[in-house]
């Protein structure tokens, strides 16, 4: 076929039908056909200027802050979201959420009341301090206070722990989660409780760093019973009914230690000793290394109670995970979940006015086809402990979220500065000091945004 055989008409078909589709997007040429009316035809609609939106819809939006809509009709994704999430409005009781929290610190801040205190619930990832050393230092910078909070009567990250130097004789017995203490001796809310021999010492010593660096109120915390007891050579008695008794002494301003030495044939349980100043606010670290948090419903209402009489707390703080995923493909956690609503369940029943917040699981690697990657079971314990929070009126934080979300533990570990250890789980000193940060700002994000 020859190769100039072209016919012009084709194309002047096509211009002229472009043409007039052109001309008719000027005019309004909607029609109806049986009741349904077809839209405009217009195809210059792409290349006309984008009109903006009315400004009245304008002005509605921007004129409600995020601060006057509760925090439940926010569009919030959990999963993703990195503050703090409260759901303290879904029963009306609010202060099992995170606002009896903050109106404590915001009571403190103003000078009418003395005391905001935090119990700070989690497995080893909290051992020796970490994370919650962090959390505490940057709330008494901002709010005031000096001191470590409690500490035990002995443990077994005594030589890792940098908050506190702690030293004890080897004849105490230990009683806790996974033995079984004696007739009538109940488990603290440690989850321990620490029965002396004669003559046991336990020896406290503050560090040089700030904030830390000196003694002012000491309680020692003990059971029902009676003892003698010397601190630092001056002979006491110890005698209390209560399942918590606290005797509460200043130190010498000479003191660079305390030591405790328990002289008594038989001697009341101790739980061991709190070191807080005059005022401020005050974190107690209660690690247990292996426990997945379902153990805290060992323990007895009345020793909640006894506790909160003594030692009445603001805020507690629920943080576990690392032990439900030991399988980490496994996406059911029947096993955990109930049981672990029961204890939440008896928590708010049991402190109605002290905010609970429930920190989710932190990412967990493990290793396939070579590559450490995301387990599938982290995803599906974050819902259910979100769910503990939302369904229970609580405070949920997404650790997982806040740490970089999918392949955070990953990269935690395997970057340039390690954030985390070879086990692709724990955090190491760098990595809990930020955690800490992360989660002292979700804090004041809540402080602040009441103050708008």
């Amino acid at each position: 076929m020859p190769s100039g055989n072209k016919h012009p008409y084709p194309f002047l078909i096509t211009l002229g039908t472009l043409g007039c589709l052109g001309l008719l997007s000027f005019f309004n040429n909607s029609f109806s056909i049986a009741g349904h009316t077809l839209r405009p035809l217009d195809v210059l609609a792409d290349l006309r200027p984008v009109e903006a939106a009315a400004p009245a819809d304008s002005v509605a939006v921007a004129a409600v802050p995020d601060s006057a809509v509760s925090p439940l009709e926010r569009p919030v994704d959990y999963t993703s979201y990195t503050g703090i999430l409260d759901y303290g409005y879904n029963t009306g009781r609010q202060g099992t959420g995170m606002k009896g929290f903050i109106d404590a610190l915001r009571a403190l801040r103003a000078g009418h009341r003395k005391k905001v205190r935090i119990a700070y619930f989690g497995d080893s990832m909290i051992e020796g301090d970490l994370i919650t050393q962090d959390l505490r230092d940057s709330l008494q910078a901002n709010f005031g206070g000096k001191g470590v909070g409690y500490v035990p009567a002995t443990s077994v990250v005594s030589g890792f722990r940098t908050t506190i130097a702690h030293s004890f004789s080897g004849d105490w017995m230990d009683y806790h989660f996974k033995n079984t203490p004696p007739a009538g001796t109940e488990l603290g809310i440690s989850g321990h409780v620490f029965v002396p021999a004669p003559q046991s010492w336990v020896r406290y010593q503050p560090v040089r760093r700030k904030r830390l660096n000196e003694f002012n109120e000491v309680s020692l915390l003990y059971g029902r019973g009676r003892g003698d007891v010397s601190i630092n050579a001056r002979h006491i008695k110890l005698q209390g009914q209560a399942r918590i008794n606290a005797y509460t002494f200043v130190t010498d301003s000479t003191e660079r230690a305390v030591t405790l030495r328990f002289n008594s044939e038989v001697a009341a349980p101790f739980y061991g000793a709190c070191f807080e100043s005059s005022n401020g606010v005050f974190l107690d670290n209660y690690s247990f290394r292996g426990i997945s948090g379902i153990e805290l419903g060992k323990l007895s209402r009345r020793m909640w109670k006894d506790m909160q009489a003594v030692r009445p707390y603001d805020l507690i703080v629920l943080h576990y995970g690392a032990n439900v995923l030991f399988l980490p493909e496994n996406t059911r956690f029947d096993w955990y979940e109930k049981p672990m609503v029961k204890v939440v369940d008896s928590l708010r029943r049991l402190f109605p006015e002290t905010s609970i917040l429930i920190v989710g699981t932190a990412d967990k690697a493990y290793k396939k086809k070579g590559k450490y990657i995301t387990a599938p079971g982290v995803k599906a314990l974050m819902k259910i402990q979100h769910n503990f929070a939302e369904s229970r009126g609580m405070a949920y934080w997404n650790l997982f979220s806040a740490m970089g979300g999918e392949g955070a533990m990953a990269r935690w570990v395997e970057g340039d500065t390690a954030l985390a250890n070879r086990d692709y789980t724990h955090f190491n000193f760098r990595g809990a000091s930020r955690i800490g940060a992360l989660l002292y700002k979700a804090i004041m994000d809540e402080y602040e945004e009441g103050q708008l």
